[in-house]
């Protein structure tokens, strides 16, 4: 098995236990032109936790294919201020070969809000 290549340092497990990820479902999404790159704003719901506001770089995605999908966000980051709109929370994705963003979800429904462990 090949060995991953670490391009960070390493960290350790209380590092990592400090980034809160929780499951959250998109409910409104909006077209972001004041951002540098092509962006939406991205409205996530977290059951009980409520509703925060991203700035995304996922217009690889509809907007009607974006609401109603479950998505992964680090929640515990302060907001970010990205061409005068607080974007709160981070949606997390890795990139394709074509360099877009894919979003990282799960595979069978769960409860809004849960924290990934």
């Amino acid at each position: 098995m090949k060995e991953i290549d670490v391009q960070k340092e390493q960290i350790i497990y209380d590092e990592f236990a400090k980034v809160e990820m929780r499951l959250g479902e998109i409910v409104d999404v909006t077209n972001f032109p004041r951002a540098r790159n092509p962006s939406y704003k991205v409205c996530v719901d977290f059951g009980e936790l409520g509703q925060r506001w991203s700035s995304a770089q996922i217009t690889n995605y509809t907007q009607e294919d974006l609401v109603g999908r479950l998505v992964v966000c680090v929640v515990n980051m302060p907001p970010r201020n990205i061409a005068g709109f607080n974007s709160e929370v981070l949606i997390m994705g890795v990139p394709n070969e074509a360099g877009e963003t894919i979003l990282l979800q799960p595979t069978s429904t769960a409860i809004l809000g849960s924290e990934v462990f």
